[in-house]
């Protein structure tokens, strides 16, 4: 499967902005879907991941509350809307895909790996 992330940008904190992450290449339906992310000089960190069917979620400590993951498989796509950015959410965001692992918070069970879509947050 190959992964497209977009949606990236400047945002202020307080405000919204939601990334898109297309697959093509292979049944969408049957991935567990999730993002990362990276900030500069930091280790990618896990954001959130959903089911197959989109059914079931879980977030990372830095997603609870404000971000959410939901996905449209009629359209190969995962989202992630991020409501109240703040500035520490400054980072490229990576989408992953995997078809056995489950809502899994661990980057190194994750097979395919979009390019990234970089997220600045002002203050």
């Amino acid at each position: 499967v190959q992964l497209q992330a977009s949606g990236g940008g400047l945002v202020q904190a307080g405000g919204s902005l939601r990334l898109s992450c297309v697959a093509s290449g292979a049944t969408f339906s049957t991935y567990y879907m999730a993002w990362f992310r990276q900030a500069p000089g930091k280790e990618r960190e896990f954001v959130a991941a959903i089911t197959k069917s989109g059914g079931s979620t879980r977030y990372g400590d830095s997603a609870k509350g404000r971000f959410t993951i939901f996905r449209e498989n009629f359209k190969n796509t995962v989202y992630l809307q991020m409501n109240s950015p703040k500035p520490g959410d400054t980072a490229v965001y990576y989408c992953a895909a995997d078809q056995n692992s489950g809502v899994r918070t661990t980057l190194q069970l994750y097979d395919y790996w979009g390019q990234g879509t970089l997220v600045t947050v002002s203050s």
